[in-house]
């Protein structure tokens, strides 16, 4: 029975990480239906590469840095128990190269192509871990302080704030540092449009995202014997309630409507595990007005060229989600309890600032050192003929 036991957890991680795996070809499609038709060839590039950087970097580095697990030993000893720690990386890998795909989607069209990999390199192998082993494996004793200050843990279930708000709160100073797109923000206070070269593209992403978001959740559990229901139906839950505030505070914008989903799965990540679905769909509704309504102010009041609202999506909606399940998990509003909105404060605003100072020091000193952005005529040209070049439509603009 042990060794059932063992096989089915190595298989139903396995699961897990393939959808979660799954969920970067979203992030490739949702950014090649956002850009323009000169840098699609460009977004689907930039996430293979970062995910295939991201994997051997996490595994010679960055597991280690979280989990204090090192795989330099004989392929027998790997491949004990099912080979079960071996997958729990693969899963675990999924969730790292998250990170620099969110990034990959606000830098977008003007970024270097080599300096965003080194800076995967860093993140996945360094910062992002930092702050996993700290939240999943008691790393540096902080989540020991944190319980004895405020009576819980901080509680992140499946990463609103380790993976999305992290994520997020990095591509930030990445879009700062890089500056608008030519010709985004005109001198005469005008703002050009830059509209998506492509909705079904940008709708296919977001669905494909929403499907492996439930093996992102609900194997966040990591055994069978931990699988969760309410995890799978409070994400649901979310993902209905950001769609419609979105589809009614984004006045039935595609984009947005799109979006919406995401921000609620985003959002209810940390508590998933703890609310009630109603708490659930609350939360996600929550996150999907925080979308719409930052995108907005961040666009065309702040003119932060974030091109596909990566801050306001994971950054925003990332430490809302930290927060709320300190909110709606609390037994007075139907949830499990045994967490402090305290606790969820402290370990958002912990993550917050360390994605700041990280990515700061990182992008700031690729800038100094190499450089961020490409030059004037490459940017014009776009990211697909001056780093690859190849259009995303070959034939048709030879024809043409």
């Amino acid at each position: 029975m042990e060794a059932l036991k063992q096989g089915a957890d190595a298989l139903f991680i396995l699961l897990g990480g393939i959808m979660v795996l799954a969920m970067h070809a979203g992030f490739a499609f949702l950014e090649l239906g956002t850009v323009r038709k000169k840098n699609q060839v460009n977004a689907l590039v930039k996430i293979l590469v970062d995910f295939s950087i991201s994997t051997v970097v996490y595994f010679l580095i960055g597991y280690s840095v979280a989990y204090g697990t090192s795989f330099f030993v004989g392929a027998e000893g790997l491949a004990a128990k099912n080979g079960y720690d071996l997958v729990k990386f693969f899963f675990l890998l999924t969730f790292a190269a998250a990170v620099p795909a969110i990034i990959s989607g606000g830098i977008a069209e003007r970024a270097k192509f080599w300096p965003q990999l080194i800076a995967t390199a860093v993140i996945v192998g360094f910062v992002y871990p930092f702050f996993e082993g700290i939240v999943w494996n008691q790393a540096y004793g902080i989540q020991a302080w944190i319980k004895a200050a405020t009576g819980e843990e901080f509680h992140d279930f499946a990463g609103s704030v380790v993976v999305h708000a992290v994520g997020g709160w990095i591509a930030l100073p990445a879009v700062v540092l890089l500056g608008a797109r030519a010709n985004r923000y005109k001198k005469d206070g005008s703002i050009s449009g830059h509209p998506p070269s492509n909705i079904p593209f940008l709708a296919l992403g977001a669905w494909i995202l929403t499907v492996g978001w439930f093996g992102f959740n609900v194997m966040s559990a990591q055994t069978i014997d931990k699988i969760s229901g309410l995890v799978a139906v409070n994400s649901l839950m979310a993902m209905v309630g950001g769609t419609l505030v979105a589809l009614v505070v984004g006045k039935n914008d595609p984009g947005f409507i799109h979006n919406g989903p995401l921000a609620g799965l985003v959002a209810v990540c940390a508590g998933s595990d703890l609310m009630h679905p109603l708490g659930a769909l609350v939360t996600g509704g929550i996150a999907g007005g925080i979308f719409v309504f930052m995108f907005t102010l961040t666009q065309n009041k702040w003119k932060i060229d974030d091109v596909l609202g990566v801050w306001p999506l994971h950054g925003l909606c990332g430490a809302w989600g930290g927060i709320a399940a300190g909110i709606f998990g609390a037994k007075a509003l139907g949830g499990m309890g045994g967490v402090s909105f305290a606790a969820q404060l402290a370990g958002t605003a912990l993550g917050v600032a360390w994605a700041v100072v990280a990515s700061l020091m990182v992008y700031g000193g690729l800038k100094v050192a190499m450089g961020l952005r490409l030059s004037q005529e490459e940017e014009f040209d776009g990211a697909d003929l001056s780093i690859h070049k190849i259009g995303s439509t070959p034939d048709r603009e030879a024809n043409w």
